[in-house]
């Protein structure tokens, strides 16, 4: 190993005995960055400003709870005998698609409750969370975590990478593909669309929550296709590249179902806050 590489260290500061990592910071940090964007667009859409922090009141411990039961399902073979692994989630080990799916019913259940549009709801979030699943990221990379295969330096250099970035690629005496830049940038440019879309694009409620939808899952899709540490179904079929392709089909369905069948009558820009149907 070369001793004059040294990786990040994971932990951001130390209060006494209470550890503060790097991921915890960068995720509260996605939250932060994530909730200032919906309050500003919920004004403009007409709804109270305290509606999305009532919102993540829930979401974020029910979202967290959810990806990392979703990840411990999946390495059940591990956490079986190392139950005590189970709650150290600032090591890593959650898993999106669990928090997204935690989240979404979330949303469902606390739009029910306050009789607010469940589609007017994810469409004001969906550039925050494509902007907080960005940052997110970052965490990883302080973690040395959800990289791809092996590569070389010189391979890492011919990127034209940050040094700091090529050096925290470096595990273990090898280098890695940093598949965790691949996913930020590409769900940073996502984010841009969504931004785009949601100003200059005739977009029918619900339709920007599901554009974001297909965007990251087609990124998803071929970053997955290129880590070491993905989750498996089977031997040869990974867990996020197939729950990537149902979410891209679902999505797309819904879309033209929705326009189709007239459900999609309100626009984004619509500032009314009733649904007229899922």
């Amino acid at each position: 190993m070369d001793q004059s590489i040294t990786p990040i260290d994971p932990i951001a500061f130390q209060l006494g005995p209470l550890q503060v990592h790097w991921y915890g910071v960068i995720i509260g940090l996605g939250i932060a960055l994530g909730l200032y964007l919906a309050i500003s667009e919920s004004k403009r859409l007409g709804l109270h400003p305290d509606t999305f922090v009532d919102l993540l009141v829930w979401a974020i411990p029910i979202a967290i709870l959810s990806a990392r039961a979703y990840y411990v399902a999946f390495e059940w073979d591990y956490y079986s005998q190392n139950p005590g692994d189970i709650i150290k989630v600032w090591n890593g080990g959650i898993a999106i698609h669990g928090a997204l799916i935690g989240s979404v019913i979330t949303a469902l259940v606390f739009a029910k409750i306050k009789g607010i549009s469940f589609w007017k709801l994810t469409d004001i979030a969906a550039p925050s969370i494509i902007l907080g699943q960005a940052i997110g990221r970052w965490g990883n990379f302080m973690n040395q975590e959800a990289h791809g295969g092996e590569v070389t330096r010189s391979f890492l250099e011919n990127l034209h990478l940050p040094r700091f970035i090529i050096d925290q690629m470096y595990i273990n005496g090898t280098y890695y593909h940093p598949t965790f830049l691949y996913e930020s940038l590409w769900n940073i440019a996502g984010f841009i669309l969504l931004l785009i879309l949601r100003r200059k694009a005739n977009l029918r409620r619900g339709e920007l929550f599901l554009s974001y939808v297909i965007w990251y899952s087609i990124g998803r899709f071929f970053v997955e296709g290129m880590r070491t540490d993905s989750l498996m179904l089977t031997e040869f079929l990974r867990i996020a590249q197939v729950i990537s392709l149902v979410l891209i089909v679902v999505a797309a369905a819904l879309i033209i179902f929705r326009r189709k069948s007239g459900l999609a009558r309100h626009a984004y820009n619509d500032k009314s806050n009733e649904e007229v149907n899922m």
